[in-house]
């Protein structure tokens, strides 16, 4: 079992700026992939950005130039640094980790955290 936690939701007003962090922590286990996810409301959960253990990120077009995913391997950690926050960047942001733990892959949620930016 894995654990995630994640921080850094709040509001903000449009032209912000936000720093998402998810910490995973367990026994025996190696990160393969981590992504933030994001959910509006009467939308489906969509993909934000993603990043390997190897640093390759992929990022959703609507928040290309905007949004940074990091990570930091030694604290099994992923962040999300997002810029020029807009209204429609509203959602509640899920951390997903993809790991290798005993020869099987599994992979695990955040349990969410909200964003509002303000017009």
């Amino acid at each position: 079992q894995v654990q995630l936690v994640e921080s850094g939701g709040g509001l903000v007003q449009a032209g912000g700026s936000l720093r998402l962090s998810c910490a995973a922590s367990g026994r025996a286990f190696s990160i393969i992939a981590m992504a933030w996810y994001r959910q509006a409301p009467g939308n489906q959960r969509e993909l934000v950005a993603r990043i390997t253990n190897g640093g390759s990120t992929n990022y959703a077009d609507a928040v290309k130039g905007r949004f940074t995913i990091s990570s930091d391997n030694a604290k099994n950690t992923v962040y999300l640094q997002m810029n020029s926050l807009a209204p429609e960047d509203t959602a509640v942001y899920y951390c997903k980790v993809i790991i290798e733990q005993y020869g099987r892959n599994y992979q695990y949620w955040g349990q969410g955290t909200q964003v509002t930016v303000s017009s």
